[in-house]
């Protein structure tokens, strides 16, 4: 299944069901970088990646969207993160647009040392590309506030002058912002009490960054996670989990294997709330009409296909609002870093309860409107926020 393939379908349901004719402005990213990055090994072996950035629209702000570094990366995918990532920046109504970037690559098996190179030798082929006012990266699947510094300290030796605000997601002690490591779950979780506020059973697919912690918000919240999955395994337990015991053991052990009982396919438990928080296209015509759960929390990109979407017969909350927690705190960065001050924690995290709630209630009363689904709603608001800027332009 091509993602960019599925991107545009949904983008051209949106239109369709909101009667939007100038559409067609978004078929096409703005600029579309391809790399072949030399990379040296611990070895002294020379090797080759592919690497792109697509920087898709820019007509509401600064390109903006993460790095990720993964085996199977190509253009297409990176090509509809990019375009997701400048409908979920107009959902949340925050001044950007859209990009993305990623390396084929599988990081689990280089060293510490490898890794900076390779995030070494990404940034400084893409340096000229971005910046401050142009496109801002940020981390994304494998890659990390570690990872966002080595790339900061190299764009900033290319250029020759400190700029903190190039790049987002970035540990505390270089410029980066307080409740961002745990943002993207944060967001959903105020995304998830707009839509489905009672106490329920919980399944998450997906236990990195976002899976984990938005496990743990429902947790501290009194919903029970019966079971979680990672690319290793899943687990279970009908009692509800202790998920701090487990983020500890996958912190130890690199998996969720061995902590509970095992299980085979998350996706299709019988439970309240399903929250995919692993990759694209998990959710698919195949599996789709095994799903019992009563809402789906999409923290991941992509995770639901078009063919699901018209299958499902539940509450799809969509990824342009449900994972949009990240890049509103990547904002939050952003601007901190642009004047030169650190917000609080509470701060980051009150300010980020009130656009995500705001974005929320924004899409439910499209949904209404148009007598929709949730998704088609997100992207009518977020396709016409972009259109506007494109119209007032003088690009329309």
């Amino acid at each position: 299944m091509n993602p960019f393939d599925n991107a545009m379908e949904q983008l051209k349901r949106a239109a369709k069901v909101a009667d939007i004719k100038e559409y067609e402005v978004l078929r096409t990213p703005k600029r579309t970088i391809s790399i072949t990055m030399p990379f040296e090994t611990d070895r002294g072996e020379m090797k080759y990646l592919k690497g792109y950035r697509v920087q898709y629209n820019d007509a509401r702000g600064p390109f903006k969207g993460g790095i990720r570094f993964h085996p199977k990366v190509d253009l297409d995918e990176v090509k509809a993160l990019a375009f997701w990532m400048a409908m979920k920046n107009a959902v949340v109504d925050v001044p950007f647009g859209g990009g993305k970037g990623g390396v084929e690559v599988d990081p689990k098996g280089l060293s510490q040392r490898e890794l900076e190179n390779l995030s070494r030798a990404y940034i400084k082929e893409i340096a000229h590309f971005i910046g401050p006012d142009v496109d801002v990266p940020a981390p994304d699947v494998y890659t990390n506030p570690q990872i966002m510094a080595w790339m900061l300290d190299e764009y900033e030796k290319v250029v020759g002058h400190k700029a903190p605000a190039v790049i987002t997601g970035k540990p505390l002690e270089v410029g980066g912002s307080p409740g961002r490591s745990y943002s993207t779950a944060q967001g959903g979780f105020f995304v998830l009490e707009t839509f489905y506020s009672k106490k329920g059973t919980v399944a998450v697919q997906g236990f990195g960054n976002a899976g984990s912690h938005i496990a743990r918000l429902l947790h501290e919240a009194g919903h029970r996670v019966i079971a979680v999955s990672d690319s290793r395994g899943a687990v279970y337990d009908q009692k509800g989990l202790d998920i701090p015991r487990l983020m500890e053991h996958k912190r130890k052990t690199g998996k969720v294997s061995g902590f509970a009982t095992g299980i085979g396919d998350v996706l299709t438990l019988d439970v309240d709330v399903l929250v995919l928080a692993a990759l694209e296209n998990q959710v698919t015509k195949d599996n789709a009409h095994k799903i019992k759960a009563r809402v789906i929390l999409e923290l991941a990109n992509g995770p639901t296909t078009p063919e699901a979407d018209r299958i499902l017969k539940i509450p799809v909350i969509p990824d342009i609002l449900a994972n949009a927690g990240g890049v509103t705190v990547s904002y939050f960065e952003w601007v901190q870093n642009r004047s030169g001050e650190q917000w609080s924690e509470e701060r980051v995290i009150d300010e980020l309860k009130q656009r995500m709630a705001s974005a929320a209630e924004e899409v439910k009363k499209t949904a209404e409107n148009y007598k929709c689904d949730l998704r088609t709603a997100a992207f009518i608001v977020g396709m016409g926020r972009v259109l506007a800027a494109e119209r007032l332009r003088g690009n329309l």
